[in-house]
């Protein structure tokens, strides 16, 4: 019988390669007790391109989590890094953090000033903090024309009120979206993107099939959140980019889409949001 802690085996590989739009590699790292090194990364990656996932962004959290994403992204190929520190995380965050954030954006391999935006599940951060922050991290997007990746729990009102208060960057990433059919359509109608996760496979997440449906094809991206919100059937077990083509899979059936087509479609928008160009076939 495996454990909760052992990693689930690799699906069947996809025809088309996919970007893994969101995930943690550091965090995975921490998860299994390992170090987040280059072996970690060149591994994961190696097991990544086996089923299809040619591609990341992996993603900060804080301002070191960011300076370490922006270090591996710089020396493994295929590999990319989004900045910024995560809304629970912002009560120390001050103008020199900033100011590395910035500098971060600059480097080569960094697609994004992310993630960013508001959560009120966890009581860690006071709401008007949490949305002071999120508005300089919308500026810093725009001064560094980078587009913006959102993590939005519990928030959906106030995340799409600060957007249109201090207008939205020229690209916006919903990542790990969670909201309804309604919310998705007010997203597309607004130009913006949303990233689905491995929660769309939970038999318990109709609400986000439905939003899945409603969303064409040129607003989706796909991620695993790694190694967070694994899709079913290892709901529970640590997630990695390397089970991002059973998420894909379910996405494409509640959408009503050829798993091929929409795997090019996210291909065209990672191109057309982060500049990141994606073979079109794993051996490509």
């Amino acid at each position: 019988m495996p454990r909760e802690t052992d990693p689930p085996p690799s699906p069947e590989p996809l025809a088309s390669a996919v970007l893994d739009a969101h995930t943690h590699l550091d965090a995975m790292a921490q998860r299994a007790g390992v170090a987040a090194d280059d072996d970690f990364v060149t591994a994961e990656l190696a097991a990544s391109r086996a089923v299809g996932v040619t591609a990341a962004v992996t993603v900060g959290d804080t301002v070191a989590s960011s300076r370490w994403c922006a270090g591996v992204a710089a020396r493994h190929p295929g590999l990319y890094a989004a900045v910024a520190v995560h809304p629970t995380e912002v009560g120390d965050l001050d103008d020199d953090g900033y100011a590395e954030l910035e500098r971060l954006a600059g480097l080569p391999g960094v697609v994004a000033v992310g993630e960013t935006g508001l959560d009120y599940y966890w009581d860690r951060t006071a709401p008007a903090l949490q949305h002071e922050h999120f508005r300089r991290h919308i500026e810093l997007a725009k001064r560094t024309r980078l587009p913006l990746m959102i993590h939005d729990r519990d928030a959906h009102a106030d995340v799409l009120r600060i957007l249109r208060e201090e207008g939205a960057p020229e690209h916006v990433v919903f990542h790990a979206f969670s909201g309804d059919a309604a919310m998705a359509r007010e997203c597309v109608a607004a130009g913006y993107v949303l990233s689905f996760p491995g929660v769309v496979t939970f038999r318990n997440a109709p609400a986000l099939r439905e939003a899945a449906a409603v969303t064409p094809a040129e607003h989706v991206l796909v991620e695993t959140d790694a190694p967070f919100l694994t899709p079913h059937p290892f709901r529970g077990r640590p997630n990695a980019p390397r089970l991002l083509p059973l998420t894909l899979r379910e996405l494409a059936r509640a959408g009503g889409h050829d798993v091929g087509d929409l795997a090019a479609a996210t291909r065209r928008t990672a191109h057309r949001v982060f500049g990141i160009r994606v073979p079109d076939t794993p051996d490509t």
